[in-house]
């Protein structure tokens, strides 16, 4: 990525009809410069409707990411679950290759109560047999495991950007909301934010900063945790400063808007970062 483009999570609330391709069209009267296809709950999809989807992001000049459904656990204590996790991850970055994406994000799953060292060690065994079948396909998507905004979820950003150095065609989706809930309120000033960005590039390298995919939003947050979002004014996110921060560390790729009001959101942290 030459850039930073800023996006929605799903069709803009503002598309009509709210299809797909009526959302990559709206993205592009908006303004703005990519959009996350939301399979968080099913694929929805088809192989023969990707290279549709395709044409109208190339023509429209819209970058495509996905979210793979959240059912997934690479930790789960049942094999058949992690199986099903597996596929579902498979599946989602075939699909977004067919419509011309190249960044699949996902949350990775759950301590289960267990050593967060053989957790780790399960989820990346996993996670690298996703990346092998992939490969095998001639598939170099990238395949982004996400920071998670609870305790008992495995993601903080060490072991995102561990298994960004130890695996090919891995690296990592920041979503800074959830770090933020995770860590009941901290991680919410310009100097932590800058904190990640020193912890990315010192641990990937500039093109860390380069191949960016981050999730921002405002969030509702407790003790355990993430609650639910928020948009960014109703939030207490610092999101002025997180800005500042992205800008300076000149970070490039796709940042997301999760906001309930996705484009409103979007619109709003890409006029604090052009201004």
């Amino acid at each position: 990525m030459k850039q930073l483009l800023f996006g929605t999570a799903g069709i803009p609330l503002s598309a009509d009809p709210r299809t797909t391709l009526d959302g990559i069209k709206q993205v592009k009267k908006l303004g703005l410069g990519c959009m996350e296809l939301e399979f968080v709950r099913s694929i929805n999809i088809t192989k023969e409707k990707a290279p549709e989807i395709r044409k109208v992001a190339s023509e429209n000049d819209i970058a495509l990411t996905c979210h793979a459904p959240y059912y997934i656990n690479l930790n789960s204590l049942e094999k058949p679950k992690i199986k099903a996790s597996i596929q579902r991850i498979v599946n989602s970055a075939r699909i977004t290759n067919l419509c011309g994406g190249y960044s699949v994000c996902f949350h990775p799953g759950f301590y289960m109560g267990l050593d967060p060292k053989k957790v780790y060690d399960t989820v990346k065994k996993n996670l690298k047999e996703i990346v092998t079948i992939l490969k095998k396909e001639n598939n170099n998507i990238w395949v982004r495991p996400e920071t998670t905004g609870k305790a008992t979820q495995f993601g903080d950003v060490d072991e995102i950007l561990k298994l960004s150095q130890e695996l090919d065609n891995v690296m990592p989706c920041v979503d800074f909301a959830h770090f933020h809930a995770r860590t009941n309120g901290k991680y919410n000033s310009y100097k932590e934010f800058c904190s990640i960005f020193e912890a990315i590039e010192k641990k990937l390298g500039k093109k860390g900063l380069e191949n960016m995919h981050i999730h921002i939003t405002g969030i509702a947050y407790g003790e355990k945790g993430e609650k639910h979002h928020l948009t960014l004014k109703e939030s207490d996110l610092k999101f002025e400063e997180l800005v500042k921060a992205i800008k300076d560390f000149n970070v490039k790729g796709v940042a997301i808007s999760e906001s309930p009001n996705i484009e409103g959101d979007a619109l709003l942290v890409k006029k604090i970062y052009d201004k």
